[in-house]
């Protein structure tokens, strides 16, 4: 997503851009499609630094805000979108852009030191080679991202004569935004009793892929 804001508001400046992206040519294990900028977090600009990051990119014209406004789900006081309908349409447009060329094909390794006007925003699923140089180069040997695992609960399972539908700190625009989450009231030893059961329940196994990446 980085870099294809970064391309767009370079094209936007009147500056040619050469944009590259190794998939299809080479994909990786999470990227589902070919699109650019495959992607949730806060949206509150009042005291969320991401929710102030968004509104700084909404005021420049940010393709991904504009991108993320058109296709966002209710999720209360977070940004969650369609990400293949959002994927899309930013490929759409940057593949439409007269100043933006996109090359198809995989990067590997650092651009030559003579070339001065480079943005390296290749993500943490890049290609090994490039991921090696940059961590060369940095010295900096945790460039992997891996976001949380969240536990399934079943929904048949929750008493809703307890539980009620309400968006985290009554955020939300719409009735349905304002009711994004199912919360579940515990008291100490419900929450207890509901963590040993989390630590005791069936678990997901790592593909092979995340066993053992090395960055």
């Amino acid at each position: 997503m980085a870099g294809s804001e970064a391309a767009w508001q370079a094209a936007q400046m009147g500056v040619p851009v050469v944009l590259h992206e190794m998939r299809p040519v080479r994909g990786t294990e999470a990227h589902q499609t070919e699109g650019l900028a495959e992607m949730v977090c806060s949206d509150d600009d009042e005291t969320n630094a991401v929710g102030l990051l968004h509104w700084e990119m909404r005021a420049a014209g940010g393709l991904i805000m504009e991108m993320g406004d058109r296709h966002s789900l209710p999720a209360g006081g977070a940004l969650a979108v369609d990400r293949d309908a959002f994927s899309a349409d930013v490929t759409a447009r940057l593949e439409s852009h007269p100043l933006v060329t996109i090359e198809r094909a995989e990067i590997d390794g650092l651009p030559p030191a003579d070339w001065d006007s480079v943005i390296v925003a290749t993500g943490p699923l890049t290609s090994p080679s490039l991921a090696e140089a940059v961590r060369a180069l940095t010295g900096d040997d945790g460039l992997a991202f891996f976001d949380a695992i969240a536990p399934i609960v079943y929904f048949d399972s929750v008493d809703l004569s307890k539980a009620w539908f309400q968006s985290r700190y009554d955020k939300g625009e719409t009735e349905e935004e304002r009711t994004a989450y199912l919360n579940c009231p515990m008291d100490k030893d419900q929450y207890e009793a509901f963590i040993d059961a989390l630590l005791a329940a069936e678990k997901t196994e790592f593909k092979d892929w995340e066993k053992d990446t090395p960055y």
